[in-house]
């Protein structure tokens, strides 16, 4: 059987544009704001590639075309770079920039090179910033609440494969020449397609798996005066508002401020151990736990990335220290009672203001690098944020 490239695309535009509507479709639903929503703009991303490669196969004379399908190619998969890198809890906006310069410069190679280069014009640079991406995705699967996670060990060999054909493509097109038989046959348009739909299959179902692990923390953030009075937990957008002007008043007075911030991680996992129930039990019971154990004044938020946040005045920074501890204990103490023994992972990271200063966002930020080093970590109960390494129990 003999294919041609044009319907080969086709079939690989459909795969990759159902899978991307449903993984887009699923984000909306869920009311992802974090990880999967970067991802989600990858598969846009994706579907516009196919898109647009197919336009460029019918007519062979819309340059543009080409040049927007090189860009939003290296656009998709910095997207899932820069997803693994929020999943992680870590800051995005600069790394965006990168993938921003490299999908630019894509598209600028191709119209630099233009027609005489035919099908393959930009091809060299859209090669490496693949292959730069890839890696590290591949790196930043193995890192973190990812490297914690099993299914994450998957998503980082696809990756991998990625980058390693990425390399062996630019290789036999700067040695052998995209006209080669060897290339056609192993690295050409239509491997590629193969290699795609392949590709595209797993990571989709194992991104739904990883965003589900943040889908109960999600729900919960949809905060009514109701669900204040009773777990006394308020929005991340309330809590935001009431921290700053915490802030102002402390620097104002000279008190010193504690921020918490606690994880719970691998609820993906304990659903399918456990099941839904058995989660929804879990995560009522870590509410309630980091609730009762914290000062009566100290006000707790939703936070997207890091589960909860809790605010307080303290003495110093042992008063600090000794904050985290008592939501780490209360938190263990209601799970272990009420789930009988079936406990996530949590993590619990501390920072004050003597130390990171009076700045809103820079508490908070400290507050969840810590965390999520505790997270990760099986020698580290709680850990509290110095400015070079952290400090653990």
């Amino acid at each position: 059987m003999t294919l041609d490239l044009l319907s080969v695309l086709i079939i690989s535009s459909v795969v990759v544009n159902v899978s991307g509507i449903v993984f887009i479709v699923e984000t909306l639903l869920r009311r992802d704001d974090g990880a999967g929503r970067v991802w989600a703009l990858g598969f846009l991303a994706a579907m516009l590639t196919t898109l647009t490669y197919v336009l460029w196969a019918r007519s062979g004379t819309e340059l543009w075309a080409l040049a927007a399908g090189n860009a939003t190619f290296v656009t998709a998969t910095g997207c899932m770079w820069l997803g693994c890198r929020r999943f992680n809890g870590r800051r995005i906006r600069r790394d965006g920039l990168l993938v921003v310069l490299g999908a630019g410069g894509a598209a600028v190679a191709v119209l630099v090179e233009g027609f005489p280069a035919g099908d393959w014009a930009g091809a060299v640079w859209m090669f490496l910033a693949l292959t730069v991406f890839s890696a590290a995705a591949a790196a930043e699967c193995l890192r973190g609440l990812l490297g914690a996670t099993r299914s994450a060990w998957v998503l980082a060999v696809v990756f991998a494969l990625q980058c390693g054909f990425y390399i062996a493509r630019t290789v036999a097109f700067l040695l052998a020449g995209p006209e080669s038989a060897l290339f056609q046959v192993a690295f050409g348009s239509i491997a590629l397609s193969f290699g795609t739909v392949t590709l595209t299959v797993v990571a989709v179902v194992i991104l739904s798996v990883l965003r589900a692990t943040r889908v109960p923390l999600v729900d919960q953030s949809r905060t009514t005066l109701s669900d204040i009075a009773r777990d006394g937990i308020v929005s991340d957008a309330v809590f935001t508002g009431m921290w700053t002007a915490l802030c102002v008043r402390a620097r104002q007075q000279g008190a010193t401020l504690a921020i918490v911030a606690v994880r719970i991680d691998d609820l993906g996992q304990m659903t399918t151990a456990f099941g839904a129930d058995v989660t929804g039990l879990v995560i009522d019971e870590w509410r309630r736990g980091v609730a009762a154990s914290v000062p009566v004044g100290a006000i707790i938020g939703e936070d997207s990335r890091a589960g909860l946040l809790v605010g307080c005045v303290v003495d110093d920074a042992r008063g600090a220290r000794e904050a985290a501890t008592a939501v780490y204990r209360g938190v263990f103490d209601r799970l272990g009672a009420a789930t009988h023994g079936i406990i996530p992972v949590v993590g619990v990271g501390v920072a004050d203001s003597s130390v990171v200063g009076y700045e809103p966002h820079d508490l908070v930020e400290a507050a969840r690098e810590t965390a999520l080093t505790a997270a990760t970590r099986v020698d580290a109960a709680v850990i509290s944020f110095e400015p070079r390494d952290a400090a653990q129990a």
